[in-house]
């Protein structure tokens, strides 16, 4: 009998596992639900959708409608009685307006929505385009106006045309014997070796 008892205590769960339930194992993952409902792929709706709004939205779609509304009336009204599918006052043809109404309307609004959807997307990335043309605009703003900065304390082409100008007409006045500075002319072969070699 003591064994017996130890075995069945041993089976018997204690502590937390003593309700019974089976163990959820967190390694693994869980097994899907059944659902009650058909699952659909949101993404292929939504076409479907803008595809059938898109139509309902052309001319072909009201000639085609009127064609078959003229066509019901005519031959509910002048076909042979046994062969009329509904008599005046054409309640199937007002039923069958009104659901492809009710159907037509959704789908309109969903197709609105998508595109209202895609809208605010290029909106905020074209507001993020704008943001970054405009930083980019200003940093190359302030560039330009550093180099500006710069080259104003670059000598330019016609001051060094002047200052050549200028020494050239010094050197002549100097080769003449009427030095611009000073009371003798002083040229570059009268200087003395030991400057060059303090030069150096």
């Amino acid at each position: 009998m003591a064994p017996e008892r130890e075995t069945a205590r041993e089976r018997t769960p204690s502590g937390a596992t003593a309700t019974g339930r089976p163990r959820v194992r967190l390694d693994q993952p869980r097994p899907p639900r059944r659902r009650l409902l058909p699952e659909w792929d949101p993404e292929a709706f939504g076409r479907l959708s803008e595809r059938i709004a898109r139509f309902l939205g052309t001319g072909r779609f009201i000639v085609w409608m009127t064609i078959v509304i003229i066509l019901w009336v005519v031959w509910n009204i002048f076909a042979p009685g046994d062969l009329r599918f509904d008599n005046y006052p054409f309640i199937f043809l007002t039923l069958m307006l009104s659901l492809q109404a009710s159907y037509a309307a959704p789908l309109i609004l969903l197709a609105q929505n998508r595109q209202d959807d895609r809208d605010r997307v290029n909106l905020e990335q074209d507001r993020k385009q704008n943001e970054r043309s405009i930083a980019d605009t200003e940093y190359l703003t302030r560039e330009i106006a550093a180099l500006r900065m710069g080259l104003g304390e670059v000598a330019t082409r016609d001051w060094i045309r002047s200052e050549l100008q200028d020494m050239l007409k010094e050197l002549e006045e100097r080769r003449d014997g009427h030095p611009r500075h000073g009371g003798h002319t002083v040229f570059p072969a009268d200087r003395s070796s030991g400057r060059d070699a303090d030069d150096r």
